[in-house]
Parts: C-alpha cells; structure tokens; sequence
C-alpha cells in the first residue's frame, strides 16, 4: 500500500495507515473506483521530505475529476500554463480558487492593486514568472509546503463525507506523530474550523486564511503576510 513514498516518511506513514478499518483498507488496496488511484494518492510524500517541511497546506479532498486529482492539495492536474497573453490562461480563469490564489500573489508582488479584472491581468509582463502548474507545485516545496487535503481520494460528491470520516483518524494519527516537529498548519475556510476540533492539531502554529474560493482572499493581509515571502510566481 505504501509504495514510492520519501523514506523519512515510510514509518510514519505505515503507522497512520493502521488506523483505517479493515474494510477501508481493502477498498483502498483494491484500487476501487477511486482517484487518484493507488499509486498516486501519496504524491506530496514523494516528493517533499519530512525534514524540509515547514508547513502543512490542507485542503478538502481531491478534485473531483480525475484529471485533475493528481495528489497533491490544491495543484490542478488539468491546468497545464498559468497565463496567456489575455491574462491568466482559461484553466486557470475557470478554476475560481487557483485564479484567486495566483492574483493574490499578484497583488503580493505589486503588480495588481484595487483591479483585479482580466484586462489589468492582462497588462502585466509576466515572462518573468513561472509558467506552469508544475512550477507552483514545486515551488511551495521549495518553501517546505506539503500539500495534503484531509481525504486523500475522491470517488464522487455522494461519497465524499465517507471518504473524509474514513481520512479522519489517518489525520489525527499524522497530527499526532508530527507534533514535536517545527512545522506550522495552513487552514483555508471550512477547513481551519474542522481542524481546530482535532485535539492532536493544538501544538501547531495555525495559519487560518479565508478560501481561495472567496473573492476577499486576494487582499486578505494574513494571506499576503504568508505567502509573499514565499515568491511562489518566481
């Protein structure tokens, strides 16, 4: 069950996985109508190692398409450019919360101030950004985000609370195994209210921001006082 994933995260990892229930466990390893599927759902612990995590970013579950679930909290798998000479790219636009997120930064680095429509997008030089959804994935790695959502797959909007009851002792688990490291929690909406009940979360410092969903995101100041110095667009 837990294959490819950094070795400082292995023991950790195979110690959440003892919480699920049997049956669970079985829909889990038998690969059941789900995504992403099982040799995918633990992307972000490939490719960010527990000792170069400084942050935890958790969203709700995966996409709920599975081109765009690719394991990681918050990278669309479907958004391939970020921009496009009329402003950000259409995957990008028809995304509401990664477009917000990418004109917060925008305002974070001076580039967009009180308009925040498609044409003043548009009127940005942006060749010296990255380009690509891959490059935001790796660059909040770079600054230790690991991006998790508190299910980790999704296999349709009926089921979707299962999925999240069944995640949420793997999550308490994680918590709990984590809790003497110096890593901080970043709790977007609905998901700061639902991770502030979990007794094994109190020992984290808690950044509580509103979803990216919201058009008040772009200029909430916690928001530019977090990620700013990130440079995530560069």
């Amino acid at each position: 069950m837990i294959s490819n994933v950094h070795s400082s995260w292995q023991d950790i990892l195979e110690d959440c996985f003892s919480v699920f229930d049997d049956e669970y466990l079985e829909f889990l390893q038998k690969d059941s109508n789900y995504f992403p599927d099982k040799e995918n759902f633990l992307n972000a612990f490939k490719t960010l190692p527990l000792d170069q995590t400084k942050y935890i970013l958790f969203g709700q579950d995966p996409y709920p398409r599975e081109e765009s679930a690719i394991g990681y909290a918050f990278i669309d798998g479907k958004v391939k450019t970020l921009f496009s000479e009329h402003g950000l790219s259409k995957e990008v636009n028809r995304a509401t919360s990664l477009r917000n997120f990418i004109k917060m930064l925008l305002v974070c680095d001076g580039k967009l101030k009180e308009d925040f429509s498609k044409e003043a997008v548009s009127k940005i030089d942006k060749s010296k950004y990255i380009q690509t959804i891959h490059s935001l994935r790796e660059n909040f790695e770079k600054n230790g985000v690991l991006l998790l959502n508190m299910a980790l797959v999704f296999s349709s909007k009926e089921e979707s609370k299962k999925h999240i009851k069944a995640w949420r002792d793997f999550v308490h688990k994680f918590l709990e195994l984590l809790c003497d490291k110096d890593i901080e929690l970043i709790l977007f909406g609905k998901i700061a209210q639902d991770v502030e009940k979990i007794d094994e979360a109190r020992c984290f410092k808690k950044h509580i921001l509103p979803h990216p969903y919201n058009i008040s995101f772009i200029t909430d100041p916690k928001a530019h006082e977090l990620f700013k110095p990130m440079n995530l667009l560069y």
